[in-house]
């Protein structure tokens, strides 16, 4: 097996964006868990959860994939911009798996909704309006810890996007987009938990910002890479910085 640090910059940067598609696991388990969950009926989110159980585990292991797809991502992109900013970078990084942690926890609410709805346990001590409940709160619940890590992944877009634009071997447009995108994610959500409601227009914007920007990253490194001639030349340059 290659080692990270012994690959090229081409192959980390391409594994970087096969796992980055990996990461769609995520938006496939929130499309799955939004057409389940009805607002504020209990009742039917229980049944409709209870119906198509099998997609709602499903939509489960698809999330822990997306999680962790995205903890390789945040490995390799560490490695292709030390030579940019390596303390710029390990702050991205540590960004990006706090994010990781808090979205990885929140799947527990997941696995509680499932345990109160099957497991017979809780039956005696709670009428079915009460366990009906539990279960709409524990949806809730992980959609607020993925609105708190989505904070965290807004902060690491920004700090991947300047690091792209001060880069000799990715175009600046990505790097552009990607910050862009970070601070919309980062606005949006801070904005949600101050109660604040903006336009109905910028609920449509937001996704599509954030979505431009990674979705552009994550082609390019499929396809191009990054280029090594000036990736080792921007290393070199790192290196003779830090030589007294």
């Amino acid at each position: 097996m290659v080692k990270i640090r012994e690959a090229s910059p081409r192959f980390k940067a391409r594994m970087a964006g096969i796992f980055y598609l990996l990461n769609g696991g995520t938006g496939f388990a929130f499309f799955v868990r939004s057409r389940l969950l009805v607002s504020g009926d209990a009742a039917a989110t229980a049944t409709n959860i209870l119906a198509h159980e099998s997609l709602f585990r499903l939509a489960f292991a698809a999330d822990l994939l997306g999680v962790a797809s995205y903890v390789v991502v945040t490995a390799l992109l560490f490695e292709l911009f030390k030579p940019v900013n390596r303390c710029i970078s390990l702050v991205a990084a540590f960004l990006s798996l706090v994010g990781c942690a808090i979205q990885s926890s929140a799947c527990v609410f997941d696995l509680a909704s499932l345990d109160v709805l099957s497991g017979v346990r809780y039956s005696s001590a709670l009428n079915p309006d009460q366990l009906q409940a539990i279960v709409l709160m524990s949806l809730r619940l992980h959609g607020q810890s993925f609105n708190i890590a989505i904070v965290f992944f807004g902060f690491y877009c920004l700090l991947i996007g300047y690091l792209i634009f001060r880069s000799i071997f990715l175009p600046r447009v990505i790097g552009a987009m990607m910050a862009l995108g970070g601070l919309a994610y980062v606005a949006n959500n801070i904005a949600m938990f101050l109660s604040l409601k903006p336009p109905r227009y910028l609920t449509h914007i937001v996704p599509a910002l954030g979505g431009l920007g990674e979705l552009s990253l994550m082609l390019w490194l499929i396809s191009i890479g990054v280029n090594p001639q000036r990736w080792q030349e921007k290393a070199g340059t790192s290196s003779a910085a830090i030589l007294p």
